[in-house]
């Protein structure tokens, strides 16, 4: 995640109705500082207004007392406060979310202003080109012969600066084609791991694989198919599920004289063995 170095602050924001009742509590200046630290640190982490220190670990209170340099009382009077405005969102897994973080930082308009410079590099090059072109004209003979470069690296270069949208519709809707789910595309959790599996460099293809390995493993097993969820599929062991390739039971059974087990399902087994010796516990 990268690119946005600045957030967009309106100079209508102490006319707003809930920052004007916020100066108005103890510690107001305190908690109106947490509240721009919180703007900054969506910022740097750039996905949708989330913020957390990484993909699967959100900030607890600790935390940003820790990062804001703030007392941990008053970050967490500060966050209530917050939450209470509907200023933020938490999730069920404790992700704080700005709310309404695109409408306010006009996202469309960075990304305009991306494709502009885009657009002037793209420009400046084309320039250079010709510039070197002319000055690569010889005469032989009757006639003028051109040297015209190789435009091979030009094109590369245009293909790397158009930065490629993430597909979170064709994805989820793949996955559950493949699943029979109805996992939802706007899913906030969901295009979060997608855009971090994106950003990890994996293509729409990928997910695909991904999909068809662990549908093929796992749909039919009653203790298994329940973990055909985004959540699973598509969080850390992303990789690792790529590398699997999809046995057949009837080829496992060939070979070892039972049916073929994932080491997702070799996890859960060797989890329940140490429950067991536990007493059950």
């Amino acid at each position: 995640m990268s690119d946005v170095k600045w957030i967009k602050l309106s100079t209508q924001m102490f006319e707003d109705e809930k920052i004007r009742l916020i100066e108005q509590m103890p510690d107001a200046d305190t908690i109106l500082i947490i509240w721009v630290k919180l703007l900054s640190q969506a910022g740097k982490t750039n996905a949708n207004g989330y913020i957390y220190l990484s993909e699967n670990i959100p900030y607890t209170d600790e935390m940003l007392a820790t990062i804001f340099n703030r007392p941990l009382s008053t970050v967490r009077l500060a966050l209530k406060v917050f939450s209470d405005f509907g200023m933020i969102e938490c999730d069920d897994e404790q992700f704080i979310s700005i709310t309404n973080w695109g409408k306010h930082q006009s996202l469309q308009g960075l990304e305009k202003v991306r494709e502009q410079t885009r657009e002037r590099v793209a420009r400046h090059r084309e320039k250079k080109r010709l510039e070197e072109q002319k000055r690569n004209v010889t005469l032989h003979g009757n006639g003028a012969v051109t040297h015209i470069e190789e435009e091979l690296e030009l094109d590369i270069d245009k293909e790397e600066e158009i930065k490629d949208s993430v597909p979170y519709r064709d994805i989820v809707a793949y996955f559950n084609e493949k699943t029979g789910r109805e996992f939802k595309s706007t899913s906030k959790e969901t295009q979060r791991l997608i855009k971090a599996r994106w950003n990890d460099g994996f293509r729409l293809e990928d997910f695909k694989k991904v999909i068809d390995i662990k549908s093929a493993q796992w749909l039919g097993n009653s203790k298994m198919e329940n973990f055909l969820r985004p959540k699973t599929l598509f969080s850390n062991n992303f990789e690792s599920y790529l590398q699997e390739r999809v046995i057949s039971d009837a080829e496992h059974q060939r070979h070892h004289g039972r049916p073929a087990r994932t080491s997702y399902e070799d996890e859960l087994a060797a989890a329940e063995r140490a429950k067991q010796a536990w007493g059950g516990v």
